[in-house]
């Protein structure tokens, strides 16, 4: 099978105007594994987007071999919507300007639908099984109503990662070093992927909270497993990783490239594309659960002072930053400590420098869930 790229129009959100999303398709269609990529869904995260550029230079070679034995489904930008929203000048894309909110929250949960669909229908084989959810999802995403361009993104999607057995969603934070996230009921997969991408956190997530995209595919499987799974034995069938490429400024062709690398050895080792991966890195972290994540919030506005740098090691009580009034009458009233209540790695910070209240100012990953963090609760806005 040789490449084919697809265009999918999305609906017009005014006339004369439309988006579209682009499709690389490698591999034979319904051939399995089959995994998905998508770059950029928060359009402002622009080193996923050059490691997706890096990623079509690598599958269009391997499939001039025959060497994608399963399915690769690539879309390089996921958001044209986000990628087109300038406001003064300045891009903006973490947040749909037309009210929908934050890109990667409030993906819909299709498990409600998939049960109702599924349930006294699947049998004792569990490879039949995945075969009858995976219809059901299909289906339950067919079904999505589409009343704004938003949810035309979603739906679209939804439609081409709800089958995949591998959904990689490339991100890349504010100013960081290289970290995922990925499900406790994955933690293996997790543990492998950081590791061919030398990862400097895996944090592992029991109950995130805000409906990602990446529990949107994943999360299905093990809540019907919980649901079900007395009944029925329900593999866990999709994998669904967070991938993090540093900060927003860190656009570099050595570190996509790089990138670009870990990501082909990871499809190899899980037999989506043919050749050897050579032998799995050495670990450049230990996997830690997301509520030891420490998330420094801003009390008030001001100016951030940081006193620690990314990669630092942070000790609980540690001071890490102060915010910096500049309309306080006296410079030693202008200044407010801020102190970590983690002990472990300074991975990531915001990039601005001048915040408002309640801005997410730093992360620290503890390997101690910490009692402040509430599960469900355990991402950023």
């Amino acid at each position: 099978m040789s490449k084919t790229v697809d265009i999918i129009d999305l609906l017009s959100s005014s006339p004369g105007a439309r988006h579209q999303l682009k499709v690389h398709r490698y591999g034979t269609p319904g051939a399995r594994p089959k995994a998905y990529i998508q770059a950029a869904l928060h359009a402002d995260e622009y080193p996923a987007m050059l490691v997706a550029h890096h990623l079509i230079e690598r599958f269009d070679k391997l499939e001039s071999r025959s060497q994608i034995i399963g399915e690769v489904v690539l879309v390089p930008v996921a958001n044209p919507i986000g990628l087109g929203q300038r406001v003064n000048d300045r891009h903006l894309g973490r947040y749909d300007l037309a009210g929908g909110g934050n890109y990667n929250r409030n993906w819909p949960d299709l498990t409600p639908v998939v049960e109702q669909e599924v349930d006294g229908k699947l049998t004792s084989d569990p490879d039949q099984n995945v075969i009858r959810i995976r219809e059901a999802l299909q289906q339950a995403v067919a079904n999505l109503q589409v009343r704004k361009e938003l949810d035309d993104l979603r739906k679209a999607l939804l439609g081409l990662s709800i089958g995949a057995d591998i959904v990689l969603d490339l991100h890349s934070d504010s100013q960081a070093l290289f970290h995922l996230y990925a499900s406790v009921h994955h933690q293996n997969l997790a543990v492998e992927l950081g590791r061919d991408l030398q990862a400097q956190a895996v944090l592992i997530e029991t109950e995130a909270g805000g409906s990602p995209f990446d529990e949107c595919n994943a999360g299905v499987w093990w809540k019907l497993n919980q649901r079900l799974g007395a009944q029925y034995p329900i593999p866990l069938a999709c994998f669904s990783s967070t991938v993090e490429h540093r900060g927003e400024q860190n656009v570099e062709d050595d570190l996509a490239t790089q990138d670009a690398d870990g990501l082909v050895r990871f499809l190899q080792r899980r037999g989506v594309i043919n050749g050897n991966p050579g032998p799995l890195p050495e670990p450049q972290c230990e996997p830690t659960p997301l509520e030891g994540t420490d998330l420094i919030y801003a009390p008030a506005a001001g100016l951030v002072v940081y006193h620690k740098q990314l990669g630092d090691w942070i000790e609980a009580g540690d001071l890490v930053a102060e915010l910096v009034d500049p309309f306080a009458e006296s410079a030693d009233q202008a200044r407010t400590p801020l102190f970590s209540k983690a002990t472990g790695l300074f991975f990531a910070h915001m990039g601005d420098r001048m915040v408002a209240p309640g801005a997410a100012l730093a992360k620290i990953c503890g390997s101690r869930p910490l009692t402040h963090r509430e599960p469900g609760k355990l991402l950023e806005a």
